[in-house]
């Protein structure tokens, strides 16, 4: 058990690889924390669960990553977060520890809302993501004037986790889903699952150099530095932080793809079973 909590790690789960998107964000941000990432790759994709389902799978990773000393949890995944942050918040506060969570939704909304100049934004995201109205509610919290444009964008997801070529089928795919934002004239684009920052030059090709791409990475990443600054966690030491992977699925094959929306070495991984039970 580590003594000092400013010394734990901070811990970032998601249903697969996509997540390494936002992990990347805060290893580049926050170079001095340690992180622990949770792949939940045995029961990818999470874009079609039910709400129910979703909140079942997170409760057991929060339980697995409290279970390793994390500091603070975030959710790294469109999905979860739109389905679990409530549940996922009340059982941490239930804990010994008091571990705050954070999810990916409302600090893209609100960067989005920053971002649009015509107050039209547009967002390509799983069903589940789409159907919660979750970025609906985030976005109107913080600009009831901004109108948003949802496409359920499902089969983008598994394609990029399988690391298939992104061939001419792939743009025609992705053509397909981004008419909708086309023909609503929007000038800001949600990028509503960690996968998609994979197929930012398509999209940003196809929607045009004055449409602006929203990703969750970097306005999580902030997010992340001001709680640690608010509640005295940011780790003191500054040398550079460790990170470390846990996969519910193949770990060989979370290393091969892993590597490719890291942008950095992944090194080992290490596969876990995940259990229900009573966060203590």
């Amino acid at each position: 058990m580590i003594s000092d909590p400013r010394e734990r790690p901070i811990a970032v789960f998601d249903s697969g690889v996509g997540g390494l998107t936002v992990l990347h964000e805060l290893l580049v941000h926050l170079p001095a924390e340690d992180y622990i990432y949770l792949g939940d790759t045995a029961r990818f994709p999470y874009g079609e669960r039910t709400p129910e389902e979703l909140a079942g799978f997170s409760l057991e990773i929060a339980e697995e990553l409290l279970a390793r000393n994390a500091k603070l949890l975030v959710v790294a995944c469109n999905s979860a977060t739109s389905a679990a942050l409530p549940a996922l918040q009340q059982r941490m506060r239930q804990t010994t520890l008091g571990v705050e969570v954070l999810g990916v939704v409302r600090p893209e909304a609100i960067q989005a809302v920053a971002t649009t100049n015509n107050g039209r934004i547009g967002l390509l995201a799983t069903n589940a993501t789409v159907a919660s109205g979750a970025y609906e509610q985030a976005i109107h919290a913080a600009d009831p004037h901004v109108t948003l444009t949802s496409v359920a964008a499902q089969e983008l997801a598994p394609l990029i986790q399988s690391g298939s070529t992104f061939d001419d089928s792939v743009v025609e795919l992705v053509r397909g889903y981004i008419e909708p934002l086309r023909e609503a004239r929007v000038d800001t684009v949600i990028l509503g699952c960690t996968h998609y920052p994979l197929l930012s030059p398509i999209l940003q090709r196809m929607l045009g150099r004055d449409v602006r791409i929203v990703t969750s990475g970097v306005a999580l990443a902030r997010q992340v530095e001001h709680v640690l600054g608010a509640r005295d966690l940011a780790n003191p030491d500054r040398s550079e932080g460790s990170y470390r992977f846990l996969s519910t699925g193949d770990p060989e094959a979370f290393a091969a793809i892993g590597t490719r929306f890291l942008q950095l070495p992944l090194g080992p991984v290490e596969q876990v079973t995940l259990h229900e039970g009573v966060i203590a």
